[in-house]
């Protein structure tokens, strides 16, 4: 077998694929945007229905692979993760539901990659090099400079997408160190089995205390009969917001087994310009001019990273030949 180029060939791989879950995660980002504003939909509500629907997209998946394929040895971080990740889903989708522009709340989001690094150094043993430190400080700098924090003010509205991006970044270190001993398939098919019915939870408990005491609800955040689904082109877009789901994060499970979580950070930031240009085009919520230096920021660190670490792998590659 040919040795010399698998470990490039390795980053490479995880790089597009990461790319690729972020084009999906943007899709979804814009959909999480529309469903409540146009289609009524509380944010509980359309997260849930979200990964319901994605489940019974995993559905083929499942009867291919085997149920065999769920068995682990680790249920409890299984369901810990699952939990995590459906609780960042109910956070971020809040914003949306609130009226934060797209770009804004999904900007901020890339002060993800602190958290991963800050985790993966700690809970993984992964060494984080002054290439990947470096990487994700300027993609952190280019999301503050896009998200007009300092320009136009803070304010709460702006912890909503940090905290979400802190739980998901639980969510990411989990994930890497699962991966160790289990396929991507299961990882994929226990998130997607696993974080429905914590969802529903989640809805069930929003709405319960919506009753009790309305007060304590944030508006947006449950709306009328819980499980209620849009009607015509709004019920097409929630089934298109689970296909995407449940394709993103399936690659974003084999990215994580074939790279590094805090190498595959920076590519996963280009899902920060991908959701502001569909944000622009399909919901004409134009970025701030803030938006442009910030943004090649952020792909600048995505292309530093790749080339830095790209460079250093080759030379070992050819020492195994």
């Amino acid at each position: 077998m040919n040795q010399t180029t698998s470990p490039t060939n390795g980053a490479l791989v995880g790089a597009l694929l990461m790319i690729t879950a972020s084009l999906a995660f943007a899709g979804t980002n814009v959909l999480q945007s529309v469903l409540p504003w146009q289609f009524g939909m509380s944010s509980t509500g359309m997260a849930f229905w979200q990964y319901l629907i994605a489940t019974v997209f995993a559905l083929p998946l499942i009867q291919r692979i085997g149920l065999s394929k769920l068995r682990t040895r680790h249920p409890a971080l299984h369901e810990i993760r699952a939990f995590v990740s459906a609780l960042g889903v109910h956070v971020f989708v809040y914003g949306f539901s609130a009226g934060v522009p797209v770009w804004q709340m999904v900007t901020l989001l890339a002060t993800g990659p602190l958290f991963v690094i800050l985790g993966s150094t700690l809970f993984l043993g992964e060494k984080a090099s002054p290439a990947r430190l470096a990487a994700a400080l300027v993609g952190f700098a280019g999301a503050i400079i896009v998200s007009g924090v300092g320009a136009e003010g803070f304010s709460a509205m702006t912890l909503v997408p940090i905290f979400a991006a802190a739980l998901w970044a639980t969510t990411d270190i989990l994930t890497k160190y699962l991966s160790r001993e289990e396929s991507p398939e299961t990882l994929t098919l226990s998130l997607l089995v696993l974080v429905t019915p914590n969802h529903l939870l989640i809805l069930l408990a929003v709405t319960g205390l919506a009753a009790v005491a309305p007060g304590l609800v944030p508006a947006g955040a449950a709306t009328g009969f819980p499980f209620q689904l849009p009607e015509g082109v709004g019920l097409l877009l929630l089934v298109l917001l689970g296909g995407l789901t449940a394709a993103a994060q399936y690659l974003l499970s084999i990215a994580y087994k074939v790279a590094d979580a805090t190498y595959l950070q920076p590519f996963g930031d280009l899902k920060v310009p991908l959701t502001a240009l569909l944000g622009w085009i399909l919901l004409a919520q134009a970025p701030s001019i803030w938006f442009w230096p910030g943004a090649a920021l952020i792909i600048g660190a995505s292309l530093f990273i790749f080339w830095v670490e790209g460079r250093d792998r080759t030379p070992a590659g050819l020492a195994t030949a």
